[in-house]
């Protein structure tokens, strides 16, 4: 069975009470995982995801800072906004590029679910922008070679 272990933030804390609503909070939860991408490299990477509830339900749980819990982190791609107050939240962003990663003319929403479900799986949506992508990401870098000769000349 995987497990997945609980974070605290930088001040110790276990749980994060929402600033919107202190009746409510999460606990972080996070898992190192190991993907193959769609060419066939190995990748490990540490995923995290949030337990939320009412504060008072959690601080009842008494989660502590690496304590592990069976399951499993999951990623869930959508072309619909997870939150509907605010689209813009969980957009997938193409790395550094601040470029939307999109399927056709649609962004691709990403988040990451903790579940205990061991049978759930990782749904992706794979962006059709990529030209768009690399065009930025070339760009990036040609601006930053320009600032590397630019600071040498001084």
């Amino acid at each position: 069975m995987q497990r997945v272990k609980i974070k605290a933030d930088k001040n110790k804390n276990v749980i994060s009470v929402s600033e919107n609503n202190p009746e409510y909070g999460r606990v972080a939860v996070e898992q190192e995982v190991y993907q193959i991408n769609d060419r066939g490299w190995l990748k490990s990477t540490v995923r995290t995801a949030f337990i939320n509830g009412k504060v008072t339900d959690l601080e009842k749980v008494g989660y502590r800072e690496g304590m592990e819990l069976p399951g499993k982190i999951v990623i869930v791609e959508s072309l619909s906004p997870f939150d509907t107050e605010n689209p813009d939240r969980n957009l997938k962003i193409a790395g550094k590029t601040g470029v939307i990663c999109r399927y056709e003319d649609q962004p691709i929403y990403r988040q990451t679910f903790f579940t205990t479900n061991q049978n759930a799986f990782d749904e992706f949506i794979p962006h059709t922008n990529k030209e768009e992508i690399r065009d930025v990401m070339l760009a990036q870098k040609m601006m930053d070679n320009l600032e590397v000769v630019d600071d040498a000349q001084l």
